[in-house]
């Protein structure tokens, strides 16, 4: 196995478009499944929530299974890396089968929703969970594990927003129908995934190995887990964030379809349209809160690039405090600010995703830094257990906000399509901007309770180096 901890810009770029390959899937689901199954699949309405609600939410609970198994497998290429190789096909497939739009009585149509979503969500856990373990043993370095997450998270939303801006506009003009649209897209997409997972698997090379007398009793994993204080914290923290992401998502759409309205969002073209069409963007995106989004997830992107500025002048810990809490802030201003105002709009928006942009980045190189102080403390090493049961905390808390999202809508008295009453545009602008807002504080506070500081991360570095170079028993007799 390489010794070197040098990783190359090859490298990291290989690696983030694994994650851009799992966001043409990933993006696409949260963006545009329910309105597949009702609108072309021909499901009712209730039907399709429930299979999209209850599916991830069952197969996430097999990602520590996952984790803990990847944590036992010995390959000539590694834990991880060869879960992209054996997963590429089986994902890329399923991922078409979804789209295949088949003849099929209403019955046999729920259980092929059902059967082909839940299949390709296992497909992709089996491929997420281990590739997100990768970056810990990619590099012993806690800085080229960050750089390495800041690579990762803007290839993977650079893979959202090509899904949000595109989509839109291809569903209706990449074949005679919509359904012929949709699965010559999901052709499309299952091609390039596999493609990108092949290379990120070719171009990857794991550098950190487990313990040579490492236990691999599954209950001992499980108890080393609950013992490492600073995943616990991050598991919290994660929890949190994506409750916050789940109710903000999915009131964006409230909060400009009642609150902003339709004539206001029309001058969001006069905002971004010149600039959209300087990159060919308006013509796909005729909504002025396509670019909206569009302006903010732009602005995501370059806060992630920007990840290893930032961290020239600040520490890792204080840096995503602040970044965070900074983040709230902004969400939380949406309550106060005339929503007619769209430069305060746009401006909130970008500011907000800006500084949100670095931390992703920072909080995954944090679970790998977990994962080192639970080999120091406990002799141990469940990379994959670790980034797996964190994975599980965070889709958790997206069921948990995307649910808050509906029961919330429904006790302040919204009803659809129709003029609001105060009451209910209240409640909208809770689920929009109060309660994100404050799971974002809170997740930002939770992290002053997270102890690996880098001089305590560096220290810890240097005790694994030197046990992993110290000869074992066997080879000293």
């Amino acid at each position: 196995m390489p010794t070197s901890s040098v990783l190359t810009f090859r490298e990291k770029l290989a690696y983030g478009l694994g994650d851009t390959a799992s966001n043409f899937y990933f993006a696409l689901f949260n963006g545009f499944l329910v309105y597949y199954y009702t609108d072309v699949f021909g499901l009712g309405s209730s039907t399709a929530g429930t299979i999209a609600g209850l599916v991830p939410f069952i197969v996430g609970m097999m990602n520590p299974v996952v984790g803990m198994l990847a944590d036992r497998t010995t390959t000539r290429w590694g834990k991880f890396r060869p879960y992209l190789l054996w997963g590429a096909l089986p994902y890329g497939a399923l991922g078409y089968l979804m789209f295949s739009n088949p003849s099929l009585s209403p019955t046999a149509k729920i259980v092929f929703a059902y059967a082909t979503y839940s299949l390709t969500l296992l497909a992709y856990l089996a491929i997420n969970t281990p590739y997100s373990a990768l970056m810990g043993v990619m590099s012993p370095s806690s800085e080229d594990r960050t750089s390495l997450s800041a690579y990762r998270f803007a290839c993977a939303f650079t893979g959202s927003l090509v899904i949000g801006t595109y989509v839109p506009w291809l569903k209706d003009h990449f074949g005679a129908t919509e359904a012929d649209s949709f699965r010559n897209l999901m052709i499309l997409f299952a091609v390039i995934s596999v493609a990108m997972f092949l290379y990120t698997f070719a171009n990857t090379r794991e550098r950190v190995a487990a313990p040579v007398n490492a236990q691999q009793s599954v209950w001992t994993d499980l108890r080393d887990l609950a013992g490492n204080g600073p995943w616990l914290v991050l598991f919290f923290a994660a929890f949190l964030t994506l409750a916050n992401v789940g109710l903000r998502a999915g009131a964006t759409v409230y909060y400009f379809k009642y609150i902003v309205g339709d004539d206001a969002l029309r001058g969001f073209d006069e905002l971004f349209g010149p600039f959209a069409r300087v990159l060919g963007f308006l013509k796909i995106s005729s909504s002025g809160l396509g670019l909206y989004n569009f302006a903010g997830a732009s602005a995501f992107i370059v806060g992630s690039l920007c990840t290893k500025l930032f961290l020239r002048f600040f520490p890792r810990r204080p840096l995503m405090i602040w970044l965070t809490i900074l983040n709230a802030l902004a969400m939380a201003a949406f309550f106060v600010v005339d929503p007619h105002n769209l430069a305060v709009l746009a401006a909130l928006n970008i500011f907000a995703s800006f500084v949100a942009g670095p931390t992703p980045a920072i909080v995954w190189s944090f679970y790998a830094d977990t994962a080192d102080y639970g080999e120091w403390k406990f002799g141990r090493r469940s990379t994959g257990l670790v980034f797996s049961a964190a994975v599980l905390a965070q889709k958790v808390g997206l069921a948990l906000g995307t649910a808050l999202l509906g029961w919330l809508l429904s006790y302040y008295g919204y009803v659809a399509n129709a003029a609001q009453t105060p009451r209910a545009i209240s409640g909208i602008y809770i689920v929009f901007a109060v309660l994100p807002g404050a799971f974002a504080l809170l997740s930002g506070l939770a992290i002053f309770f997270y102890r690996l500081d880098d001089p305590t991360v560096k220290q810890i570095e240097r005790d694994l180096a030197a046990r992993r170079a110290a000869p074992s028993p066997a080879s000293a007799s």
